[in-house]
């Protein structure tokens, strides 16, 4: 019993007569080494059986090993050390030695059995495993012919099968089958039966090749890797004989649709199949079918008919738009008492970023409905909307279908956003398209150019969104009910950004609620200061500012909570972007706050008039449109007519100037509702008496002093109120429109409906 350093190795064997280097990591095996080299340089090497085995146990090795000479031992980087060892004697393990800083094994030295051999036997084995190995390196490829010519070298039998063992390139596993054997004659038989299994391995594996090489053309090398698993499933026995055609006809009978439909799938189908695998016809026909199968033709999903649930849905992620909440209420009722109801193509028309198209993605959560979004800004080609026919290369199905292909059943409410955006060009008229879309006599038969069989669009609810209701096509909007989402008021604002903006954001930054909050008073700072919008995404792109900056306090300063008031909002968003309009704090000669509809809400407009001595000509400065100006010279028509009233020479327009301004001259202004605003500066001018700081007006104006309706209300009184003025003219027949806005717009206006231009003059002038 002998007491030696062990090293337990991973993955490989080491035979007697073998030099190999291997490198060791573990420090049991670094200082078994360093053992070995203060004594005799002898060390045991002995194999785990499981590789992973981090710290083996004797059972986890095997019991045979070898005893090697350390010839070199190298340190490398990352606490490595390369050793060279050369195998000498066999060891059988017996047990470890008492030792916790390495492996001392205590091994029992085996000797071969002594067998004794007639020398013609010892000439035979010896000629067989020559043999044996040179047809192996022949059939193998990558054994050099010296290591053949090397093996008749050899006059011992032991060190010819020791060479031939250490020179065969196969697995520790077989190796140690050899280290195993306890006998020459032992030996001898596990290293030719190795032999023979490895050049048995080879041949099978050439067949292969040989059988893959006459399927394959030379030109198709791509289907090299086909042909290689087609062979290995022929030789199994598990080819799969069921082709495409076969498993389209078994979709086809789980295929939820009409037998008129199955009908023409099926007859694709057939086409298909004897059409040549290898044919471009082939691909486009296989797509085809593809598609098809895919379209839910009678799969629907089951509405939620609770309307307590959808009021909730829709309560809970919009706050105000209560018409567009009521519309969509009515819709699922009527739908409830119908069981079916014909659904309305419904298009919410307002300005960017009021929440048009999260109103149907939360309409669609309500009614438990897939959603699909169609964006149509920009596009110009009908195929889009009808697809391509199936001629064309590259043929795909136009974007209805393929909504409803992505949403799988034949009821999902469908979003057409930027429905005012769409144009056409020599491709075809996109709006047209659209037509047999979303009318509702025509869209149970929808015909899809590329799908060619009718596909039925009654059961879609469709909700289009566009930003002006001009810009979309007549016969379009003829299809359609519209919705205006109007601007947003600061207090809508306000309760948006607390009740969703900023819960969100602070979500969508990794903020806790805890650790940012933000006041009332910096709230409305940042809608006032630094924003000017008719919706909200500038105000919510100013609270991810806002919480892009805590969060890099709250992970690069340790700061625990961050409070945003209106003293320190500055330190946050910088100065201040907007200022808020405000009424003149004097009645001024000339000078008339007029009311104006912009697409980011409604704004006031100071109108100034200046009269100097000239020849009766009319400058109009600030950049005004066409209609503002002919509405400039119907109200000085007006004036004219009315100068008697007022005393004014006659001869005063013929021997003055009269020249009307409207400030921020770099910004276009159009629209006919400054007409009685422009006149009243203007009389104001003339006769050289004041109008009123807190009056604002609106309305458009005739040549015989009548006064016009106009659109906006709702944004114009907004911003006469935030502009503090006290009185407000509106025409009379705009009072329809003052029944729809909330009292929290009017409450603090005196809203004065007037009909003709005296009544102004009377209400705005000083007297």
């Amino acid at each position: 019993m002998t007491r030696i350093p062990a090293i337990a190795l991973r993955g490989m064997t080491i035979l007697p007569g073998m030099i190999a280097h291997f490198d060791i990591s573990r420090d049991k095996s670094i200082k078994a080494v360093e053992a070995a080299m203060n004594d005799n340089q002898h060390i045991f090497l002995v194999t785990q059986r499981d590789a992973e085995v981090d710290n083996p146990k004797i059972a986890d090795l095997f019991e045979v090993g070898i005893v090697a000479e350390i010839k070199q031992v190298i340190k490398l980087q990352n606490n490595i050390v390369r050793v060279l060892a050369e195998g000498q004697s066999r060891g059988k393990l017996t047990a470890f030695g008492e030792c916790d800083e390495f492996l001392l094994a205590e091994i029992e030295e085996l000797e071969d059995v002594v067998e004794n051999l007639p020398e013609t036997a010892l000439s035979a084995m010896s000629k067989s495993i020559r043999d044996n190995f040179a047809r192996y390196a022949k059939l193998h490829g990558k054994i050099a012919p010296d290591a053949v010519k090397h093996t008749h070298s050899f006059t011992d039998l032991t060190k010819l099968i020791n060479y031939v063992s250490n020179t065969l390139p196969v697995g520790y596993a077989d190796k140690q089958h050899i280290l195993e054997a306890n006998s020459l004659g032992e030996r001898y038989e596990v290293l030719l039966a190795l032999m023979f299994r490895e050049m048995d391995v080879m041949a099978i594996q050439k067949d292969f090749q040989d059988k893959v090489k006459q399927r394959v053309d030379k030109n198709q090398k791509d289907y090299i890797l086909r042909e290689q698993m087609n062979v290995i499933r022929e030789e199994l026995g598990e080819v799969n004989t069921q082709s495409d055609a076969d498993g389209y006809l078994e979709a086809l009978e789980k295929l939820e649709a009409s037998e008129e439909v199955k009908e023409r799938i099926k007859k694709e189908i057939l086409r298909f199949k004897n059409i040549h695998s290898n044919s471009s016809e082939s691909n486009v026909s296989r797509g085809y079918i593809e598609t098809l199968l895919e379209m839910p033709w009678d799969k629907m999903s089951e509405d939620n008919n609770d309307l307590d649930h959808a009021q909730e849905v829709l309560d809970a992620d919009h706050y105000g738009l209560e018409k567009v909440k009521e519309r969509m209420l009515e819709f699922l009722a009527v739908r409830n008492l119908t069981s079916k109801g014909e659904s309305p193509i419904i298009c919410l028309v307002g300005p960017p970023g009021t929440g048009k198209t999260s109103i149907a993605r939360s309409v669609a959560r309500a009614l438990n409905k897939e959603y699909v979004r169609i964006c149509l800004g920009g596009v110009r080609d009908e195929a889009e909307i009808r697809g391509h026919r199936r001629t064309y290369v590259g043929a795909m199905p136009g974007r209805i279908v393929n909504g409803l292909r992505s949403a799988g059943v034949k009821n999902p409410l469908m979003l057409l956003d930027e429905i005012d955006k769409v144009s056409s060009d020599y491709k075809g008229d996109t709006s047209a398209a659209l037509l047999e879309v979303l009318d509702s006599e025509q869209n149970s038969k929808f015909r899809d150019h590329y799908v060619e069989i009718p596909v039925d669009l009654s059961e879609v609810l469709f909700i289009a969104t566009a930003n002006e209701m001009q810009n979309i096509p007549k016969p379009l909007l003829d299809r359609m009910e519209i919705i205006e989402v109007s601007s947003y008021m600061e207090n809508e604002k306000f309760h948006i950004a607390k009740e969703h903006l900023i819960p969100k954001q602070l979500e969508k930054n990794g903020i806790q609620p805890e650790q940012l909050t933000i006041s009332d008073k910096a709230l409305i700072k940042m809608i006032r200061s630094y924003t000017k919008e008719a919706g909200v995404r500038g105000l919510e792109r100013k609270l991810g500012e806002i919480c892009r900056k805590t969060a890099r306090e709250i992970y690069q300063n340790k700061k625990e909570k961050i409070r945003v008031t209106d003293a320190n909002l500055a330190k946050f968003l910088g100065k201040e972007k907007y200022s808020q309009e405000e009424k003149n704090e004097n009645d001024e000669i000339g000078v008339v706050r007029g009311l104006a509809w912009t697409s980011v809400g409604g704004t006031t407009l100071e109108i100034e008039v200046n009269i100097m001595p000239g020849k009766g000509e009319v400058k109009l400065t600030g950049k005004m449109g066409d209609v503002m100006k002919e509405s400039a010279m119907a109200g000085i028509s007006y004036i004219r007519s009315i100068s008697p009233e007022y005393h004014i020479d006659k001869d005063f327009f013929s021997e003055h100037d009269i020249h009307i301004h409207i400030p921020e001259g770099a910004v276009p202004k159009d629209g006919p509702s400054a007409g009685i605003t422009m006149a009243t500066a203007v009389l104001s001018a003339v006769i050289k008496q004041p109008v009123k700081a807190d009056v604002a007006m609106t309305g458009e104006i005739t040549l015989r002093g009548r006064v016009l309706p106009i659109g906006g209300l709702k944004e114009k009184l907004l911003a006469a109120k935030n502009a503090d003025m006290k009185t407000v003219c509106v025409p009379a027949k705009n009072e329809k429109d003052l029944h729809e806005i909330s009292e929290e717009i009017k409450k603090g206006l005196e809203i004065v409906l007037v009909e003709k231009l005296d009544q102004v003059l009377e209400i705005a002038l000083v007297k």
